[in-house]
């Protein structure tokens, strides 16, 4: 049956036993007359507005077609100049699937005006209160998505587990399908998408096929043990895995999944020391660009935490992006894809699986990249210019919101999760807005934003924590030194950086007396969330460049008077480092400079510390301007004498 609703009020509510479609922002007209709220609906099913669409000679008829089919493509392009579009896109997206996803998919379209039709079967999906239409019926039925693909320019997914024949079949009469129907005939079953990426050179965990139990211990001879079990389809958050830890598992952990028929396959154990995920967009045209590497974090096989960027080497970095671009690359169609890997102890990099959607490890970049996921994923399905995807804040967590218990209870404790999250500076909330709570149900998320990942980590302890809400400053630049005796030349830095308002701390750390505790003290500092490294010392003044050859933060270094030498013995000893690792220095004894050095440093990223600098030096050619007019008015003798 036919539900329209204008706004947010619904004109007809029957009984769902066929499609029924939602819409907010247009009326639909059978034949010559409009649909209202004093009509009569009982001959409108689904099957007689088919009927009605067509006269009696079989055409389209023309009030139906202005109002439900598909919009002209109308990328933004200089080929399309001649082309009337209001805004960004008219070309309508429908989306097979109206969960999470679907309604960030929905707030990324509302910004740029581009109108998001969804097909679900629950009435009240999450996707439902922002979508420009919602047909409530399966995505399963054949039929069903055919009449939906009617009313779109482009179809795509936010759950891969769809007809696929029916794609190919909509593909073959010309709807425009993106990622195509091929991609996702592959990534439906995982042994298949295991097959596809081997042939293409990507490297993965061993795997194998299994039909029996003899093949299950064969398997298990052939890989050792622990054994991973999965089912080929209808496998995601979770389902569809199970361990064997020895062949007297098997047959539990086999049963677990369905038993057999199911259709099963083995995966070698992969002994991995990281899990990471590369967000890869693709525009129509064939260009690529991909997120940041990030580090996802499971609970019971559900996505729990997200850290981006991860915390991994370069090379690994490069590596990861390379393997993930590589699989996309062997994918067909337009969209955002999101490839799952391991990171071996031995340092391989290992596909473990690909969605051909936005995905549970990008959801931080609606916070902390220029251009979220979703909006990409619009940009590349529709054909606009793909967006920046990097990063515009240094460091990202995406916490998941899942359900604690069922029912009201879980809603009570996730309402106390995000009254603690809305407390805490950075962080920001998505509530999925589903009616039923369930235990490990994906109910929202939590994004924190900030300087480093360790502010990010103890404001997420803050959160996660009844005890305490207070978050403490983390300090932006440490002051160090190797003994007491060099603090009056140091307070001049901390002076300085207190009248900037930059947090720091005051530490005692020797080269040589606590060789240990610098070591700590430099490889934990950007982690901690340091951002610059004041380092004084006198003699041989071997901290400054010790710290530097430890952390990849700059380090200031001071040279402190000492009793013999005057200084200089320091001041040489910081300027004379070895190519590689480099330290800044200032005059001796001259920690004012250091801190004012530093302080312009993180104003490359900090518009009030630039604003506060320049105040800074106006105040110090205003005083110089004062002394030379009192100079000048009492004369010498008098100003010396004041």
């Amino acid at each position: 049956m036919l539900l329209l609703k204008q706004s947010s009020a619904a004109i007809l509510v029957v009984e769902n036993t066929t499609p029924v479609l939602h819409t907010s922002r247009f009326t639909y007209r059978v034949g010559p007359f409009p649909v209202s709220r004093t009509q009569s609906f009982q001959s409108l099913t689904m099957a007689n507005l088919q009927k009605l669409s067509t006269s009696s000679s079989g055409k389209l008829n023309t009030a139906l077609a202005v109002s439900c089919s598909a919009h002209e493509a109308s990328p933004i392009s200089e080929k399309n100049e001649n082309k009337h579009v209001h805004g960004v896109s008219e070309i309508i997206v429908g989306v097979l699937g109206g969960g999470q996803l679907g309604r960030m998919l929905c707030q990324a379209a509302s910004q740029m005006a581009i109108k998001v039709m969804i097909l679900d079967p629950s009435e009240n999906c999450s996707a439902s209160a922002l979508s420009y239409g919602h047909m409530v019926d399966s995505f399963d039925d054949s039929a069903t998505v055919e009449e939906f693909a009617k009313r779109c320019g482009v179809l795509t997914v936010e759950i891969e587990h769809v007809d696929v024949e029916t794609l190919e079949k909509l593909e073959k009469q010309g709807v425009d399908c993106q990622p195509k129907a091929s991609t996702i005939r592959i990534i439906q079953d995982k042994y298949m998408q295991k097959v596809h990426f081997s042939q293409h050179g990507i490297p993965l965990p061993e795997f194998v096929e299994i039909g029996d139990i003899e093949g299950a211990r064969k398997a298990g001879e052939l890989f050792g043990y622990p054994l991973m079990i999965k089912s080929k389809r209808l496998a995601y958050d979770g389902r569809g895995n199970a361990v064997a830890n020895n062949q007297d598992e098997l047959s539990s952990a086999v049963t677990a999944l369905g038993g057999f028929s199911r259709g099963l396959y083995v995966e070698k154990w992969a002994r991995f020391v990281k899990e990471l995920a590369v967000i890869v967009a693709r525009g129509r045209d064939g260009s690529m660009v991909c997120y940041p590497v990030v580090e996802t974090i499971h609970r019971d096989n559900i996505c729990h935490i997200v850290k981006a960027p991860a915390d991994v080497p370069w090379k690994i970095n490069k590596l990861a992006t390379d393997v993930a671009q590589k699989a996309v690359g062997s994918l067909e169609g337009a969209g955002v894809f999101a490839v799952e890997l391991f990171l071996t102890e031995d340092g391989q990099i290992l596909l473990n699986e690909v969605a051909p959607r936005p995905h549970n490890s990008g959801h931080q970049t609606i916070e902390c990249s220029y251009t979220s996921q979703f909006e990409q994923h619009l940009r590349a399905v529709v054909g606009l210019p793909l967006g920046d995807p990097s990063m515009r804040t240094p460091a990202s967590i995406m916490y998941n919101i899942l359900g604690e218990d069922d029912g009201e209870a879980g809603f009570k404790l996730a309402h106390r999760l995000i009254a603690r999250a809305l407390c805490i500076p950075g962080a920001s909330v998505h509530w999925y807005d589903k009616p039923e709570m369930r235990k490990q149900r994906k109910m929202g998320h939590i994004t924190l934003v900030g300087q480093s990942m360790g502010v990010l980590e103890q404001r997420l302890h803050c959160i996660l924590s009844e005890q305490s809400q207070q978050v403490h400053e983390t300090p932006r630049v440490g002051i160090i030194m190797g003994s007491d005796t060099d603090l009056p030349v140091m307070k001049d830095a901390a002076k300085i950086l207190d009248l900037f308002g930059v947090t720091h701390e005051v530490r005692i750390v020797s080269a040589h007396r606590t060789p240990e505790m610098m070591f700590t003290y430099a490889a934990s500092a950007h982690s901690r969330g340091v951002q610059v490294i004041i380092a004084g010392a006198g003699g041989a003044a071997h901290l400054p460049g010790m710290v530097a050859s430890l952390t990849p933060l700059p380090v200031i270094g001071v040279p402190v008077r000492a009793t013999r030498l005057d200084g200089v013995d320091s001041l040489l000893s910081i300027v004379q480092m070895p190519r590689g690792v480099p330290v800044a220095t200032v005059a001796i004894n001259n920690a004012t400079n250091a801190a004012l050095l530093a302080v312009r440093m993180l104003g490359i990223s900090d518009t009030d510390l630039v604003s506060r600098m320049r105040q800074y030096q106006e105040d110090m050619r205003d005083e110089n301007l004062d002394k030379d007019e009192k100079l000048e008015t009492k004369g010498w003798e008098s100003y010396l004498n004041q």
